[in-house]
């Protein structure tokens, strides 16, 4: 549901900025105080695009606690208003809305629409069944629906979800090629309203999916000895939004460092709880 499968099986000087609460302008930071919260800079209409170094949080557990002083705050789309999208800009923070892309959820107010054919096996997560992703046909209008809600309540952004079927036991034969075509789509989605768009994981696919992304959230990349495979989105000048959960952050953040990548240390549930780099 709120993080990659693999993350629920462990159940059962860039990013020395990154754990600073400042930034301004284009560079990736908030807008500026009073500004209005659309998705788009009010002088260009260029969406955000956030620079490696960005400090963040991570919450989807519930609506969110806008207490933790960083620039970019990533929260469920469903569970947060407008209000508190609103709230977080006059307090000169970017936001990323999250929106589950790859699996049904049997909680969320639009699961009726999700037909029963394009329904497969329970991903790990309860009440959560993956998509077959082949059906864009079906899935691009309940998708376009999910983020005309980001884009109402004024996100700038967004994180989908679980964009790697393809390398999971979905109950479809899914391929490589189905996941690029289905994620591409989904990063249209997100530019034609405004917003931007990250690569959630999905490792395999960065140098095919790199243009189409203006960022990258990763789990877990340090503790499988993967996050070289980001430096592409830190070389092309995006930010890295990346965390750890049994990873001590002795462990992980003299790499982060080193690599630009915005780490910290996260509890499973994605409550406010967080030890940044």
């Amino acid at each position: 549901m709120r993080h990659t499968v693999r993350a629920l099986l462990l159940a059962g000087a860039l990013a020395l900025a990154g754990c600073s609460g400042t930034g301004g302008g284009d560079d990736g930071s908030p807008p500026a105080s009073g500004s209005p919260s659309g998705t788009a800079d009010s002088s260009t209409g260029a969406r955000w695009r956030p620079r490696p170094g960005l400090a963040w949080q991570w919450q989807l557990n519930s609506r969110v606690d806008p207490s933790v002083d960083v620039p970019v705050y990533d929260i469920d789309g469903f569970e947060n208003t407008a209000a508190d999208v609103a709230r977080l800009h006059r307090d000169g923070r970017r936001v990323i809305c999250y929106v589950n892309v790859g699996a049904w959820e049997d909680f969320r107010s639009d699961k009726g629409a999700f037909p029963k054919s394009v329904l497969g096996r329970q991903n790990g997560w309860a009440g959560e069944r993956w998509l077959d992703i082949r059906k864009i046909s079906v899935l691009r209008p309940i998708m376009e629906r999910r983020f005309d809600m980001c884009r109402d309540k004024g996100f700038d952004a967004v994180e989908p979800d679980l964009v790697e079927g393809y390398g999971n036991t979905t109950g479809f034969p899914l391929t490589a090629r189905d996941q690029l075509r289905y994620n591409r789509m989904i990063a249209e989605l997100a530019h034609d309203r405004g917003m931007s768009v990250g690569l959630k994981n999905d490792l395999p696919q960065i140098p095919q999916l790199l243009p189409h992304f203006d960022f990258a959230v990763n789990e877990e990349c340090a503790q499988y000895g993967e996050c070289a495979r980001l430096t592409p989105f830190v070389k092309a000048g995006k930010a890295v939004f990346h965390v750890e959960y049994a990873e001590p952050t002795s462990s992980f953040c003299p790499v982060s460092r080193r690599l630009g990548l915005s780490s910290m240390q996260k509890k499973l549930e994605l409550g406010v709880w967080r030890k940044p780099c």
